[in-house]
């Protein structure tokens, strides 16, 4: 029998209280648990990849959009640099039908010179996905790693490559 008690960590949060966690989990801000996460879904930032595309430039433009924030739980820059803008366990903001079972991950670029999409990340990029990947993998194992494009129901070219044929563990 596992005994809860409070305060704990869920999604690298606090949680006080089981009024708090049930509050996040039932108006929709929190998945029901790690069970939940059903894919890893990856995505460009639909930006070309020769132009810097900053975390302050994406918080703007999905607030734009209608989102309270960020709508990934992780971006990856150019240069390799990993951020995370939602809890683990927070329903994210990136896959319409998906967000209450995924966890999305965001890398900067996806449109070539062109202005087509592509598979641009870079080195740096590639090793810094590979090593998330294998972190949420060990943490999430049922999950699927997919693309945005591989999603059931999706038509979109994001993120210019097939990740479910190159990230299999």
């Amino acid at each position: 029998m596992i005994q809860e008690t409070f305060p704990m960590i869920i999604g690298e949060e606090e949680v006080l209280n089981e009024r708090e966690l049930l509050t996040k989990v039932e108006s929709g801000l929190m998945m029901n648990g790690a069970d939940s996460v059903r894919f890893l879904v990856i995505h460009c930032s639909a930006t070309p990849a020769d132009r810097d595309y900053t975390v302050e430039q994406m918080l703007h433009d999905h607030k734009m959009r209608g989102f309270r924030t960020i709508g990934y739980h992780f971006y990856i820059r150019r240069n390799g640099v990993v951020s995370r803008h939602r809890g683990l366990l927070e329903v994210g903001a990136h896959a319409r039908g998906y967000n209450r079972c995924s966890i999305g991950i965001c890398y900067e670029g996806g449109l070539n010179a062109d202005g087509k999409p592509a598979d641009t990340r870079t080195k740096e990029q590639k090793t810094a996905l590979l090593k998330l990947l294998w972190k949420l993998h060990k943490l999430f194992p049922q999950a699927i790693i997919a693309g945005h494009c591989e999603l059931p129901g999706t038509k979109k070219a994001c993120p210019g490559f097939y990740p479910s044929y190159e990230y299999v563990f």
